[in-house]
């Protein structure tokens, strides 16, 4: 009797100490990035808090034909250079400029082939107005919602940091605010 007493409140602490752990999981990602969208050229889905370490994410709105397109290669730059630290940049393909290509293969080609994007990238969604994804609906509500292509939002936790598209990935007020969080 001793002995099943023993085994069920080690069942009852290891239970316990697992509900607590998913718990802890769920808070500690915020709202707003518990979204599951679709990869780019790609039949797979992501949770946005698969990605979450508490460590700062930097999401962006991009599109394959645009003046900023060339942005790729320094973002996928930055991301290189944090990744190890638990940097994680994810990028939301969108049409709402009317610049992304309209066939997902030649967009996914831009990314991957011409600009050697290995951060995660988005199959297109709204990024603005009333019809904007859940993530960039908060954005929005807290900065401003993106008023072109290749806006930068970076985000820990709840707060949320607003760069326009003009704001270099590299060199720029946005990288010393990254190293600041990452501090």
């Amino acid at each position: 009797m001793k002995a099943f007493l023993y085994l069920l409140a080690i069942a009852t602490i290891t239970v316990s100490t697992s509900a607590a752990a998913d718990l802890n999981t769920s808070k500690s990602c915020p709202d707003y990035l518990n979204h599951s969208y679709r990869k780019l050229h790609s039949n797979d889905t992501i949770n946005l808090c698969s990605l979450y370490t508490g460590k700062p994410i930097l999401l962006v709105n991009t599109a394959s034909h645009c003046g900023y397109t060339r942005q790729f290669k320094p973002l996928e730059a930055l991301y290189q250079k944090y990744k190890a630290q638990g940097f994680e940049i994810i990028g939301f393909s969108s049409d709402d400029f009317n610049q992304e290509a309209k066939d997902e293969a030649k967009a996914a080609s831009v990314c991957y082939k011409n600009y050697g994007v290995t951060f995660t990238m988005l199959a297109p969604t709204h990024v603005k107005g009333k019809d904007a994804n859940p993530t960039f609906a908060y954005l929005a509500k807290q900065t401003q919602a993106p008023s072109w292509n290749f806006n930068k939002y970076l985000v820990q936790n709840e707060a949320v940091q607003h760069a326009g598209s003009s704001t270099k990935p590299l060199g720029s007020k946005l990288e010393e605010e990254l190293k600041a969080l990452l501090k």
